[in-house]
């Protein structure tokens, strides 16, 4: 089986900033508000018509030119999103057509703010097998699916995408993967309307159940109790311990909860990598995204031990210990 590794790394965020003021205004929330609960500064939403196909063909670019390949090499796509273009067909299908890499299986994952590590496992999986290269993308636009006047929601989501190209070479070593998912808390995070239990009609958009909620006690609940046991089940079933970790890339949700979710860890050689600050919660992006700029920073050295955790709807957790 061929090992597959990391070959390079890329990000893309919308221009537009929006500031805690602007994204509060609705909500009746202001800066000093969000900062408090959130530590978030900032976020950048996309613009009228730009859609998350965009964003993701743009991480994509990027990070095809860090690996030193072209398009028409990948064999594989995979797009972590929850709020794709369309219900069909799969995001990764316009992105395909917008790198031009006519030779690449392409389809979407759904695993919310874990989708990144999900889409990870799978193009990992298929290319051991088969060989070749992929680019897995995670990519979100929650601005277009936010109650503006939910402060529980509206001020923590930003747009953005991130990348990475798998494949055979030189490059970080993907050294093992965990996933999960705990089904019967399905409901703490969702979209309700939009699907086959609940299509969206008029009724459903009078209710606002197109609108993206949360359950934030829940979900904090879940972090805190869960993904610690989690997380020390998975560096022992990869035979590294907490001391052997030298970089955390958690999902970006909120500033508050990864700082009490990091004490917990007690990892401690650790440096926890941080993109909420100016982006938000990127959902399946803020993993990619913050891992990109990491490495851009010229942070990450040859050998060192990476955590990557998403965690979110689902509810979801996934795990990759990669080796730079």
């Amino acid at each position: 089986m061929t090992e597959v590794r990391v070959l390079g790394t890329g990000a893309h965020v919308p221009d537009r900033v929006v500031s805690n003021d602007e994204a509060g205004a609705g909500a009746g929330v202001d800066d000093a508000w969000v900062v408090r609960k959130t530590a978030i500064r900032e976020r950048r939403w996309a613009a009228p018509g730009q859609a998350t196909s965009d964003l993701a063909a743009a991480a994509g670019r990027d990070a095809l030119r860090s690996a030193g390949i072209t398009a028409d090499r990948l064999t594989v796509i995979v797009v972590a999103t929850s709020t794709p273009d369309r219900p069909q067909p799969p995001t990764a299908a316009r992105v395909q057509h917008l790198l031009g890499a006519v030779d690449a299986a392409a389809f979407d994952v759904n695993a919310v703010c874990s989708g990144e590590v999900f889409a990870l496992a799978a193009a990992e999986g298929m290319l051991a097998r088969r060989g070749g290269h992929a680019l897995v993308i995670g990519a979100d636009v929650y601005s277009r699916i936010l109650d503006p006047a939910d402060r529980r929601t509206v001020v923590l989501f930003g747009d953005g995408a991130g990348a990475m190209v798998l494949g055979p070479g030189r490059g970080a070593r993907v050294r093992a993967l965990a996933t999960h998912t705990f089904g019967e808390l399905a409901d703490l995070i969702e979209v309700p309307a939009g699907g086959s239990r609940l299509p969206l009609d008029r009724a459903s958009l009078d209710a606002g159940l197109h609108y993206f909620r949360m359950d934030g006690r829940a979900v904090r609940g879940f972090v805190e109790e869960r993904l610690p046991l989690l997380t020390k089940q998975f560096l022992h079933e990869s035979g590294v311990g907490p001391d052997d970790i030298g970089h955390f890339v958690p999902h970006q949700a909120n500033g508050v909860l990864l700082d009490t979710l990091f004490a917990s860890l007690a990892l401690p050689r650790a440096t926890m990598h941080r993109t909420l600050t100016h982006y938000g919660n990127t959902g399946a992006a803020s993993i990619p995204i913050t891992l990109a700029e990491a490495a851009r920073a010229g942070a990450l050295r040859t050998g060192d031990l990476i955590l990557l955790a998403g965690f979110g709807g689902g509810m979801a957790a996934g795990f990759a210990l990669v080796e730079w």
